[in-house]
């Protein structure tokens, strides 16, 4: 295996859409094991992606989003995750982080041919994120305590279709492995 890289999906959010409710459970939760993801990247020096919604602001860049999130009402889930000067970030549109993105190209440039997924929702750009890097040919682990959901049976089904099909690795955040393999 080859580098890697922690791709943190849509947790830059003002929790303001439909499913939130039934989401913020789940994110509070995950929180912890998200800045242990960030902090044990960052001391391996492994590059740190957020790819986050757009929420429909096509004239938004990533410094008004993160401003927008830290002003909501849930900044207590955002302040502990937000990006630091050394990472990357891609705005998407859709769920997939690489659906009309250029996040195939960076991690290309970075020479990147795995990526750990943390972030949400797990049912739902999760998933589709994991298939779209699967038919990249792109390494694929999931930090299954670092992923939120709104509805915990899909989030199972979506964790194992993520493993079965797509042959992802499905781990605990600490047990993700940072440091080059020897």
């Amino acid at each position: 295996m080859g580098k890697k890289a922690l791709i943190v999906i849509d947790m830059i959010n003002t929790y303001e859409h439909a499913d939130a409710e039934l989401l913020l459970p789940s994110v509070s939760k995950i929180v912890p094991a998200v800045v242990q993801l960030l902090e044990r990247a960052r001391a391996h020096e492994v590059p740190v992606i957020y790819v986050n919604d757009n929420f429909g602001e096509w004239r938004s860049h990533h410094g008004e989003i993160l401003e927008t999130a830290l002003a909501s009402r849930h900044a207590d889930l955002v302040e502990p995750i937000r990006p630091d000067e050394e990472s990357l970030f891609v705005v998407k549109a859709r769920h997939s982080i690489f659906y009309e993105t250029p996040l195939s190209y960076l991690l290309g440039q970075l020479g990147i041919d795995h990526v750990i997924l943390c972030g949400q929702v797990t049912e739902q750009c999760v998933l589709y994120s994991a298939l779209d890097a699967h038919i990249r040919h792109l390494h694929v682990t999931v930090a299954e305590d670092a992923v939120a959901h709104i509805h915990a049976d899909l989030a199972d089904a979506a964790l194992r279709m993520m493993q079965r099909n797509m042959g992802a690795e499905i781990t605990a955040g600490d047990a993700v492995q940072f440091a080059a393999e020897s």
